[in-house]
């Protein structure tokens, strides 16, 4: 990033991440590392040329042909010392970009081809965010992070990674999440374990009106009670003009009424192609429709991005300011799956004396 005194800002403003998935955040080097180790074949040998390979395999324009990147990351993400160095080294690049509180999360049974169980896998990562979350403390880098553990929409395990959740809820587990391709494959289809998780008073989010349009996001919102929706893009959908003043449908408007926050993540989401450029993301409306919006990475790697970067990017292409990057920012904090008090000390403690310091 050049060094203006924007991009300065945007640099020191403290940040709440709520989307942002373990495998898609490894730094290419330790791909390289541990793929060498296991004997993995990647696409490219040296780091500079995997990351390269990473944004424009991601840069198809197919939310499956993204999806696919996955292989490579996955793969190395299998044994428990390497999902430690993983989760370690998510902590510490996030809080190195200004991130004071994020939720990573990963699908556990992705993870289980060395031999390790679904508890193994999770007490890995926990593991390696907590060396993390040290070390980067050690540095002068204070965050927070919390796991989201996550049941492949394909698959039959979502009763199974529900119950995972639950158990492992007082060590650093916030929350339950569905990700994977969403066309034929609707939310409803785990009902059950929904059901499961409101039972237990286990907070849920739900991928849904990313690839596919505002039936995913109707069941992820009245079917499977959601709290908050993974990406939601498609929303728009149900968003018109009636001559010159803007017209809510009955979805958009319940999503608006009851504050129910849109993770959404501008870069993945043009990659994939739900949405045309930054500028024409539909962030930026349902902003001014002041919707719940919280800005996202979905995934580092393959987006080749970070935070600061993001903001950046709605500042110079879709005229955002430093107030409104505030207030996305504190919606994140609002909807984040810690308790009250928790997230109320960040708001005060954190976010309001930092923008502070920057005018806002």
């Amino acid at each position: 990033m050049e060094t203006t005194p924007v991009a300065d800002a945007l640099a020191r403003a403290p940040k709440a991440l709520l989307h942002d998935h373990l495998d898609g955040g490894l730094r290419p080097a330790t791909i390289v590392e541990l793929a060498a180790e296991i004997g993995h074949g990647l696409p490219a040998s040296d780091a500079a040329g995997l990351g390269e390979w990473f944004r424009g395999s991601a840069d198809s324009g197919s939310l499956e042909r993204y999806l696919e990147t996955f292989v490579h990351t996955t793969a190395v993400m299998q044994r428990r010392d390497h999902l430690v160095r993983v989760a370690r080294e998510c902590a510490l690049d996030l809080a190195a970009d200004g991130v004071v509180y994020a939720e990573v999360r990963y699908a556990p049974e992705q993870h289980l081809e060395a031999g390790l169980d679904l508890d193994q896998v999770v007490l890995a990562v926990q593991e390696g965010f907590a060396e993390g979350v040290e070390e980067a403390a050690a540095q002068g880098n204070t965050i927070r992070v919390g796991t989201l553990l996550t049941a492949m929409r394909h698959a039959a395990r979502s009763q199974e990674i529900a119950e995972l959740a639950v158990r492992h809820r007082d060590e650093g587990v916030v929350g339950f999440d569905i990700a994977g391709a969403e066309a034929g494959y609707p939310p409803s289809r785990h009902l059950a374990a929904f059901e499961y998780l409101h039972r237990e008073n286990m907070h849920v989010t739900i991928h849904a009106g990313e690839a596919f349009g505002l039936p995913s996001i109707w069941e992820a919102v009245q079917v499977c009670g959601t709290d908050r929706l993974g990406h939601g893009v498609r929303i728009m959908d149900d968003v018109g003009l009636d001559g010159e003043k803007v017209r809510l449908g009955r979805l958009a408007a319940w999503v608006r009424d009851k504050r129910i926050p849109l993770e959404m993540c501008p870069s993945s989401n043009v990659q994939t192609g739900a949405a045309a450029s930054i500028a024409e993301h539909p962030i930026t409306a349902l902003k001014d429709l002041r919707f719940r919006i919280t800005l996202n990475t979905d995934n580092r790697l393959m987006s080749a991005t970070s935070m600061t970067r993001e903001m950046e990017l709605l500042v110079r292409e879709a005229g955002w300011s430093l107030a409104d990057l505030r207030w996305v920012t504190i919606n994140a904090l609002k909807s984040a799956f810690i308790p009250f008090d928790e997230r109320l000390a960040l708001i005060e403690g954190v976010v309001k004396p930092g923008y502070a310091v920057l005018g806002v």
